[in-house]
């Protein structure tokens, strides 16, 4: 028998297993077998002829089975099959790329007295000392987010004397935020994360500078914002900014120390185009819009971004002072339940279109546009973006058709069970949207039917759905059950 293991995003199509069996064969006839008896899991495996989707990777052992015999791979009895989807986290001044340089004695990097002191346990490691240390101190980083990868990361960068640290973002604090993003506290709630982030660095390590860049990362201005740092740290949500961060960071020939995180499990990788493969060479294209659920669809463990981002942060101090082995070419996966890391080979690949051997991408382009979806989530955000293509009623209208006894209507909610626990609204019924199509038999096409989830966007895309199911009186719930708390009920919890 051969052991497939499933990811956490993957785990409601397969009766939340996390590692089925297969009679052992070839990687198609293993994957044939998996989907026939999880007819739910097909769709996101495969597209609609049949071709294993490109934001989907298969590996065997730690060998993509891309760079083997593909599809047609032996799969031998005993073996470990494993399904890696993505997840919706240099320049000549880097010291790993010039090793064995003598950068010399520059006054700007000599080490204060109380520099000494603060950073006395580096300077008595071998692999560090005084030369690393004034490399760490001449060094640069910018974070891509000052979130929950960016706040982990940037502290201990901070912490570990790296000179000159940048970071983008342009959101405020919330109350969500303070369970895993470790950098803001209570008082900042409302505040911009910028403004909270800065305070705390500086008041972790006043010898250092921290710039901010309060704006949207976009196509124009990636290239102009990451020009002057030696190493990106890519702390993003979200697939657009992921893409651009790569594509930026190739163009320019720097690393990009990548991190990403759902639920319980977390990736990391450097991914530096002049050493190895890039993103792209791991994921060709993003996954179809509302495929791959967001963390505020999903969730996130706390702590989770707290390891993957320290992970993130020790690669930067890797490649500013030299020491060690960078992750180029490895992608490393961590489980939390299981404690479990595990590390996957990656490959260059020669068909890449903006680092292989004919480079069909000479300049940012339209991320958006490529990925199919917006940047900034709404459903993060608690916004609900509008639809045109959606028909829609206000929590309002809800309102006063509930208290009529919904005469000919249904309301469904969309969400999952441990959010219905938080809070629901009377009269609905929860058909979590994974579960839709296969539950289409509880609902009735003469009825109408209104739909509804925590920011009105997962409900949307429900909407679609059933309307190309043949339903037809279907409207989404506009805002969700934010707007209903914000707007009828008060006391309604949000999350």
């Amino acid at each position: 028998m051969v052991t497939i293991r499933i990811p956490t995003p993957l785990r409601p199509y397969v009766g939340g297993s996390r590692e089925v069996t297969a009679e052992a064969g070839t990687v198609h006839s293993v994957l044939a077998s998996l989907v026939e008896r999880y007819p739910d899991l097909k769709r996101h495996l495969f597209n609609d002829t049949g071709k294993l989707r490109s934001f989907v990777n298969v590996y065997l052992g730690d060998e993509d089975v891309r760079h083997l015999q593909g599809f047609e791979t032996p799969v031998p009895d005993g073996a470990e099959l494993s399904i890696v989807p993505s997840v919706a986290g240099g320049s000549a001044s880097v010291a790993w790329a010039r090793e064995g340089e003598d950068e010399g004695d520059d006054e700007a990097q000599r080490l204060s007295n109380a520099e000494i002191r603060r950073y006395s346990r580096h300077l008595i490691m071998p692999e560090v000392g005084m030369k690393g240390q004034k490399k760490l101190k001449a060094g640069s980083v910018l974070l891509v987010g000052a979130g929950g990868l960016g706040s982990p990361a940037a502290m201990y960068l901070a912490a570990a004397g790296v000179g000159r640290i940048g970071i983008v973002d342009f959101d405020t604090v919330s109350e969500s935020n303070l369970q895993r993003q470790i950098i803001h506290g209570q008082s900042a709630v409302g505040k911009p994360k910028l403004e909270s982030a800065k305070a705390r660095l500086l008041d972790i390590n006043p010898f250092i500078h921290v710039d901010t860049f309060e704006e949207p990362l976009t196509s124009h201005n990636a290239l102009r914002v990451f020009a002057d740092y030696d190493v990106i740290v890519d702390g993003t949500d979200n697939f657009p900014t992921r893409y651009l961060v790569n594509d930026a960071c190739v163009l320019l020939g720097k690393p990009n120390v990548y991190g990403s995180i759902f639920r319980f499990e977390g990736q990391a990788s450097v991914f530096w185009a002049e050493r190895g493969p890039c993103y792209r060479c791991l994921y060709p294209e993003p996954p179809p819009p509302g495929l791959v659920p967001s963390c505020a669809e999903g969730g996130v463990l706390g702590v989770l971004p707290g390891v993957i981002g320290v992970i993130q942060a020790t690669e930067a101090v890797k490649l500013i002072t030299g020491i060690g082995e960078p992750l180029v070419g490895r992608l490393l996966l961590y489980d939390a339940l299981d404690m479990r890391f595990r590390e996957l080979k990656l490959r260059k690949d020669p068909d890449c279109p903006i680092c292989g051997d004919h480079r069909a991408i000479h300049e940012l382009i339209d991320y958006e546009a490529f990925c199919g979806m917006p940047a900034i989530d709404p459903d993060s955000a608690g916004q609900s973006a509008a639809r045109p293509d959606v028909p829609e009623i206000t929590v309002t209208e809800l309102r006063d058709r509930i208290a009529a006894g919904l005469p000919g209507a249904t309301l469904i909610d969309v969400r999952e069970p441990q959010e219905w626990e938080i809070a629901h609204l009377p009269a609905a019924r929860l058909i979590p949207k994974g579960e839709l199509p296969s539950r289409l038999g509880e609902l009735s096409q003469t009825d109408e039917i209104l739909v509804h989830c925590r920011s009105g966007v997962r409900s949307a895309d429900a909407v679609l759905f059933l309307r190309q199911m043949g339903f037809r009186k279907v409207k989404n719930v506009k805002g969700g059950i934010l707007a209903w708390a914000r707007e009828v009920d008060p006391s309604v919890p949000v999350y």
